[in-house]
């Protein structure tokens, strides 16, 4: 059982996936906030610790449709060029995003493999679910034996946006700012592209702040997503 205060995917048990995404309690995971860099590192080795994966990797997120397949297992951490998600068909790997409002989207087959993506408005306009659909289907993996989670994001309540953000991602005319569900937007993508199962939490990071870490709230601090197939 994990020590680290965290929202944890019970979907995925079944599997021998363990996932789930930090809280406010467990502390910052940003590398580029407020905290002091040797604090927030001594998190993620406790985090590494406590998950007992091998190793964890994170990256510089540019909020695009970049997935990282990892063939070759590491120890330790580490840190890749820049990326929005992360796949790999080796156990004991655990793989991560940081989130302070954009969805968290975990993928698990019952092989083994997984993946994770980290997908804001324009991660979602990308389509940054496919490509990581698309890179687990390189492996022989077909879209309708995966399970799809989609973690802790802002809600539709809380997500206000651009009319022209709203218009590129609704596809649809608009003139004035409004309302946009990212997490239903992903859920829509990932059944196009053939999935089947898929659950989405019901946390809002903007209406639950005091347990997550919010951009839209003014927060700094960053949780992180995380994922890793049991060995």
């Amino acid at each position: 059982m994990l020590t680290t205060p965290v929202e944890p995917v019970t979907e995925f048990d079944e599997l021998g996936v363990l996932a789930f995404t930090t809280t406010r309690a467990a502390g910052t995971f940003g590398l580029a906030g407020a905290d002091p860099v040797g604090e927030v590192m001594g998190r993620w080795s406790a985090l590494l610790a406590d998950v007992g994966a091998r190793g964890i990797c994170v990256a510089p997120q540019v909020h695009g449709d970049t997935v990282l397949p990892h063939v070759t297992p590491w120890d330790g951490f580490l840190r890749t060029p820049p990326a929005d998600g992360h796949a790999t068909q080796e156990r004991g790997l655990a793989l991560a995003v940081t989130i302070a409002d954009c969805a968290p989207v975990f993928l698990a087959h019952p092989s083994g493999a997984v993946a994770i993506v980290h997908s804001g408005w324009r991660g979602t306009e990308a389509r940054v679910i496919h490509q990581a659909i698309r890179v687990l289907g390189r492996a022989g993996l077909a879209p309708d034996e995966l399970h799809i989670h989609i973690g802790p994001a802002i809600c539709g309540r809380c997500y206000e946006v651009s009319a022209d953000v709203r218009a590129r991602l609704t596809g649809e005319a608009s003139n004035r700012p409004g309302n946009v569900d990212i997490r239903s937007l992903i859920a829509e993508q990932a059944s196009t592209a053939g999935v089947s199962r898929i659950s989405v939490s019901a946390a809002c990071t903007r209406c639950d702040n005091g347990t997550f870490f919010s951009h839209r709230a003014g927060d700094t601090g960053r949780q992180i997503a995380v994922i890793v197939a049991k060995q």
